[in-house]
């Protein structure tokens, strides 16, 4: 089969790529945003890539054209397929018809927590000798990509709640049919497309209404709206886990510092059922692992073997990754963008490192944090750095100097991402700790801190030096 993917240098559309040419099918693609390193990923793979989305670029022998959920009407080149009468269908369908269809699914959703969660989960069968397969929206270290058929039945997917396809308007998960379903949590977001939260549980039932009676249900015991969503309806035994000892659930974490480690301990219908030392830290961490390990038995892994496994994950790139210690500042790269999100990236490193100076640098880019959506939560979830860079975007809906007012002194606004640059350059000394957080490339901004950074390095008060 010779597949056309419009959207290719996606994270799921590319993903989905490599899962295609990995089954034998000749992949072509198109996409307006061609660059690294989805572009060099794609083109290893002999994906031949077409730059923008004019009429007339679809093979003539294309069997099918995967349609993305960038794509839109009054785009010439999905103007010329309506008319064409080729046949077309969305990514998650076809993953569905083509990768999914026969496999034992563990699907990961929610809000927060996903990939890393489906991370964890992919690593787990890994180590338990299960060779799953398993396409998720960030590269778990352990594998080093981010997409594979694997060769056992089990495959791990993260469920996104986005919407399918212009002609698709359901969220992407309804299409994947788990057996084993984990929910992180589920908040209100991507205001682009719904508009509330009730919208999107309204999503998340109808992906409860896919799960077999034999199937499993893993959802976090302290989240309000998963309750709601369970209360519409629920046709599959449901597991919960906590890290709070006064909710019930029977899945219980604690964790504690162990250096620049944490040891977390597991408690299983509240018996001890293990612990282990990994190099993560955060409760919202261990919520993620608690999510996979309860998953995880579901499929036939001892939570034993679970453990054993997490005390060898490497963590997922752009997921509080370290970069690195440059001249007595430590780098981070953190994919946060919804408040709850910086909330917990910048609490598990004020735990790690309680006596350091903290630096958050933002850049609110996905379309909710733009349009201000959340915005009456964003200063209470920076509140625990020293000091936060926020970098301003033309399409801003709003006023960061007023908006985040109650930060004081705290808060510098910048338009510029190279005179960001300078001014944290200038400002940075000896033993800060700095996280950089956005859903986007951020125009290179860690890559060229970090060079800077090498190049000039910082004193003790803060200022340049060559």
């Amino acid at each position: 089969m010779h597949l056309h993917i419009l959207g290719v240098c996606g994270t799921f559309m590319g993903g989905l790529a490599a899962l295609a040419k990995a089954a034998g099918h000749t992949v072509t693609g198109a996409d307006q945003n061609v660059y690294p390193p989805m572009s060099t990923q794609l083109r290893k793979l002999g994906v031949r890539i077409h730059e923008g989305y004019e009429a007339g670029q679809v093979p003539e022998s294309a069997d099918c054209v995967v349609v993305g959920n960038v794509m839109r009407r009054g785009q010439p080149v999905v103007e010329e397929l309506l008319d064409s009468g080729r046949a077309y269908e969305s990514g998650p369908g076809w993953l569905a018809r083509h990768v999914l269809a026969g496999r034992w699914v563990l699907a990961v959703a929610g809000t927060h927590g996903k990939t890393t969660t489906a991370s964890m989960l992919a690593w787990i069968l890994e180590y338990a000798g299960l060779s799953p397969g398993f396409l998720i929206g960030g590269v778990p270290r352990n594998f080093g990509i981010s997409a594979r058929l694997g060769e056992g039945r089990f495959f791990v997917v993260e469920a996104d709640e986005y919407d399918t396809a212009f002609f698709d308007k359901r969220a992407k998960f309804v299409h994947y049919r788990p057996r084993t379903l984990a929910i992180t949590n589920i908040e209100y977001d991507h205001a682009d497309i719904y508009r509330d939260v009730d919208a999107i549980l309204w999503q998340f039932h109808q992906l409860m209404r896919t799960l077999p009676g034999s199937g499993r249900l893993v959802v976090n015991a302290a989240d309000d709206n998963i309750r709601q969503m369970l209360e519409l309806g629920c046709w599959t035994p449901v597991e919960r886990f906590a890290t709070d000892a006064t909710l019930a659930a029977d899945w219980q974490g604690a964790y504690e510092l162990v250096g620049a480690k944490s040891r977390f301990a597991v408690s299983v219908g509240g018996q001890p059922a293990g612990s282990a030392v990994w190099a993560l830290a955060g409760q919202h961490n261990l919520q993620n692992a608690l999510a996979a390990v309860a998953a995880a038995r579901h499929a036939g892994v001892p939570v034993e073997t679970a453990l054993k496994a997490l005390a060898e994950f490497q963590g997922v790139r752009r997921r509080l990754e370290r970069r690195g210690r440059f001249h007595g500042v430590t780098l981070y790269d953190d994919f946060a963008h919804h408040p709850t999100a910086i909330r917990e990236t910048l609490a598990a490193l004020r735990s790690q490192q309680p006596d350091r100076r903290l630096v958050a640098v933002l850049e609110p880019r996905s379309n909710t944090m733009r349009q201000g959506v959340h915005t009456e939560a964003l200063a209470d979830a920076l509140a625990a750095a020293d000091r936060v860079h926020l970098f301003r975007p033309p399409e801003l809906a709003w006023a960061p100097e007023r908006t985040l007012a109650a930060l004081g002194e705290r808060l510098a606004v910048t338009d510029d991402v190279d005179a960001l640059v300078e001014r944290l350059v200038g400002e940075l000394g000896e033993g800060d700790e700095v996280v950089i957080m956005s859903n986007g490339s951020f125009g290179g901004l860690a890559r060229k801190l970090e060079q800077a950074l090498k190049a000039g390095g910082v004193t003790r008060n803060g200022s340049a030096h060559e």
